[in-house]
């Protein structure tokens, strides 16, 4: 295959001509780290203590330490080599393989110590090959991840020695490049923390207008959950009998319920026979799926017929009584559900303890009204997070472009 004109081919694909190649080992340097557990460690002190923990918890690929850490130690504790700006903080160990060797730019210490925690490895550029907020892009970058992956070594920890590290090869484009990938991908981030943030103070608002809009107001009428709705159990086909399962039945578990309002199909489903022989009952469109085993409290709302496993107690409206306003009212309830639940292995709440939780409840038009302005603000934060998803696509898709040359700046 003849390559476009100004690329050219390396070890680790097609890059620009004008790129560099050089071993991770020849543009950083590998500095000592500490390896205090947390029990060592305190959550003030003099010295800040990057920990693993925080590398992994970090979106992008650079921090700022003025948002602090989790862990600190002494200035006795601290023997080790304190961090710089730019410096990078990477994992030596990672409980999955999209974790794995992930880096993280530092920078903003404002005067203060830090030093790199247990499993971390700390790097620095000491030559400057790259400008500020490039090296941990840089790192982890598709080309790099994928020379990791063939030397990550593991069952269940996974992580590359700094010896492989060492020996990786990355590309080095030319400073005013770097810049602006830099500035493209920094700004990005910028839109994508925005979002995040708008969302955040709309879920916070949501909040406010669910405590004010469901608190019970003269005229209310006190019910129990078990007058204003069937509580309905759910259970499981034997596994052991193929012919119940892998049918047409949508059977929902547990860890299917999530953030989302509506569930539509669930990821297993039954035969007519595994329904007929696991005791639960056919639940309608508009059901309440509502999580009352291990995990409590958890609800969304049926938007396709289907049944559940036991881990469930589930609530239909009865007439008179609105689905959508259920269903805000008893995410209100998840601390009364867990006070009610008893069991040693595990929490459980019995449907007869669900009947009897008190609520108070208005009018059906009322109910109608305070669900619509609620579905409203759920409707503007699902698009927003929708925007957001799309946000950290198109980054994705940037990253990939622009750390690889297939996109040029210049």
């Amino acid at each position: 295959m003849e390559l476009k004109t100004g690329y050219k081919q390396t070890e680790i694909g097609v890059i620009p001509s004008d790129w560099d190649l050089k071993s991770v080992g020849e543009i950083f340097t590998f500095y000592s780290t500490s390896n205090f557990s947390k029990a060592e460690m305190t959550v003030f002190g003099d010295v800040g203590c990057v920990h693993y923990g925080l590398i992994h918890a970090i979106e992008n690929s650079h921090y700022s330490l003025s948002e602090g850490t989790k862990y600190y130690v002494t200035k006795e504790q601290a023997k080790y080599e304190t961090i710089k700006e730019g410096d990078v903080i990477m994992v030596d160990a990672s409980e999955d393989l999209v974790g794995l060797n992930k880096s993280v730019e530092v920078f903003n210490l404002r005067g203060k110590e830090f030093i790199a925690g247990l499993h971390t490895f700390l790097l620095r550029d000491n030559s400057l090959n790259y400008v500020v907020k490039f090296r941990g892009l840089i790192l982890n970058s598709t080309a790099v991840k994928k020379q990791m992956l063939k030397l990550a070594v593991g069952m269940k920890v996974f992580g590359v020695s700094k010896t492989q590290l060492q020996n990786i090869l990355i590309s080095v484009p030319p400073l005013t490049e770097q810049t602006l990938i830099a500035t493209a991908l920094s700004d990005a981030d910028a839109l994508i923390s925005s979002l995040e943030k708008l969302i955040a103070k709309k879920r916070n608002i949501k909040q406010g207008a669910m405590q004010k809009l469901l608190q019970p107001k003269e005229g209310w009428e006190v019910k129990k959950l078990g007058e204003v709705a069937e509580i309905v159990g759910g259970g499981t086909p034997s596994s052991f009998i193929s012919s119940y399962w892998n049918g047409k039945i949508n059977w929902f578990t547990p860890t299917e319920i999530g953030e989302n309002k509506y569930t539509f199909e669930s990821a297993r489903k039954i035969t007519k026979e595994g329904f007929i022989n696991c005791s639960g009952k056919m639940l309608p469109v508009g059901s309440i799926l509502l999580t009352t085993r291990a995990g409590i409290g958890d609800l969304s709302i049926l938007m396709m017929e289907g049944c559940t496993n036991q881990g469930f107690q589930s609530l239909i409206a009865k007439e008179g009584y609105y689905n959508e306003y259920l269903y805000y009212l008893v995410q209100t309830l998840k601390n009364v559900l867990i006070q009610n639940a008893s069991g040693s292995t595990f929490l459980e709440i019995s449907p007869n303890k669900i009947k009897q939780i008190e609520i108070s409840i208005p009018s059906f038009e009322e109910q109608n009204e305070i669900a619509t302005i609620l579905s409203d603000m759920d409707e503007e934060i699902t698009a927003l997070e929708t925007k957001l998803e799309k946000y950290k696509k198109v980054k994705l898709g940037m990253m990939q472009n622009l750390l690889t040359g297939k996109i040029r700046l210049v």
